[in-house]
């Protein structure tokens, strides 16, 4: 590779990560903004949390009917598309003074993160060696947006404390979504492969929603996600009848655990480069089973430390699974796959939140969310042991690096 190639694969790299931590400043953010939404427009939690359903939502349609777009027309032209929209709407925040006028911008905003992350997902492929550095990338990526995740609640309270609308956010992700569209535009990207045969369109990515890679990465990534969320959605509520020595820790549960789930992800690419990924997953899972467990038995003073520390353990799986799903497929299809994984974890963004707030009000306590999400983990434990036990991936992902980035069985062991 020449010096010039490589530099310019090293502007798309750090052009990818910072394109996750941008959006990841607005979808993390949800939960500082919603108390603000609340107070601004006298909404209920609930009502106020279409805040965070209606990005999901839409970036989950958006990722399952126009996820084949990365393979139609390109990773360049997709990116391109899905930051102009994302940008453009995003400064339409400061001229909104209405709930319903919100809410359709982050519908629009969903949109377009569906229409570039799956654009970004595909470009991994291109942009990697082998599907084991495809791993390393994903986690590393995911580590940005992990970053992302801190610094939007943090710009936030910024805000907030210095009487500023939580609306200037989105003109900040707008104002740097502009200049990652100006980067995008000026660097050559590595060509798409293209399928040999069959068209390209919404009919492939829905017959793709039936094959066993993709459905049980997908099923895999809901169960994960249904399981995040239910600590930084319900873990504030849980550790609020929190008293004892640890107060302060508490009160920054959620940011300790993004923290470390960020922190966990930087680590990830090392450990995976270096450990079989079927047995990280595992011994991952399982400590993020017991660390549920342990809060349910344990009560909110076992919670108050074991929540927190549960994203250091959750840090490598989703990138991970991702990675592997993704990695089943031809690169000529990484851009419809990516979208029915993305389809698969907004659902659990979705729907674990809701299932989790009804049994809390089923039930009348906190404790019970964790105690479903304890069986999430369980199923994604089971799930994990079983890739582990059989190797299910094993041959396609060892043919498609021969095939697709000339890597010798050899090299693999």
């Amino acid at each position: 590779m020449s010096e010039s190639a490589h530099q310019n694969l090293v502007v798309i790299r750090w052009l990818t990560f910072l394109m996750f931590m941008m959006f990841a400043m607005t979808t993390d953010s949800v939960g500082v903004i919603i108390p603000q939404i609340v107070k601004e427009f006298h909404l209920s939690l609930t009502a106020a949390g279409a805040f965070h359903y209606a990005t999901m939502a839409a970036i989950a349609g958006s990722a399952i009917l126009l996820g084949f777009l990365a393979d139609r027309l390109g990773r360049k032209p997709t990116i391109v598309l899905g930051l102009t929209l994302f940008a453009l709407n995003s400064y339409l925040f400061i001229l909104g003074n209405t709930f319903a006028f919100f809410l359709c911008l982050l519908t629009v905003s969903g949109a377009a993160i569906g229409i570039f992350k799956t654009g970004a997902l595909a470009l991994i492929g291109d942009i990697s060696s082998s599907t084991a550095q495809h791993t390393s990338t994903m986690n590393l990526v995911e580590g940005f947006f992990g970053v992302g995740a801190i610094l939007g609640p943090a710009i936030v309270t910024l805000l907030i404390h210095h009487d500023v609308s939580w609306k200037w956010l989105y003109s900040i992700a707008g104002t740097l979504c502009v200049l990652l569209i100006l980067i995008a535009l000026s660097v050559r990207y590595p060509k798409t492969m293209k399928a040999p045969e069959g068209a390209v369109d919404l009919e492939r990515t829905l017959r793709m929603m039936s094959n066993p890679y993709a459905l049980a990465f997908g099923v895999g990534e809901l169960l994960y996600v249904a399981i995040e969320a239910s600590v930084y959605v319900w873990g504030p509520l849980y550790l609020a009848d929190y008293r004892g020595p640890l107060t302060l820790l508490a009160s920054y549960a959620i940011s300790a655990f993004f923290f470390l789930r960020a922190a966990g992800r930087f680590l990830g690419v090392w450990m995976l480069a270096r450990f079989d990924w079927s047995w990280v997953l595992v011994i991952m899972s399982l400590a993020i089973l017991l660390c549920l467990a342990g809060s349910v038995v344990g009560g909110v003073a076992a919670a108050v430390v074991l929540l927190p520390l549960s994203g250091l353990f959750m840090s490598v799986v989703y990138p991970t699974l991702n990675s592997k799903g993704i990695s089943c497929f031809p690169k000529a299809q990484h851009g419809a796959v990516s979208g029915v994984i993305l389809f698969f974890t907004c659902g659990g963004a979705v729907l674990g939140p809701l299932a989790m707030a009804a049994v809390i009000d089923a039930l009348g306590a906190p404790k019970y969310a964790f105690l479903m999400a304890t069986a999430f983990a369980a199923l994604l434990l089971a799930g994990l042991v079983y890739n582990l036990l059989r190797q299910p991936t094993r041959a396609i992902l060892s043919a498609l690096d021969a095939r697709e980035y000339g890597v010798s069985a050899a090299a693999r062991s």
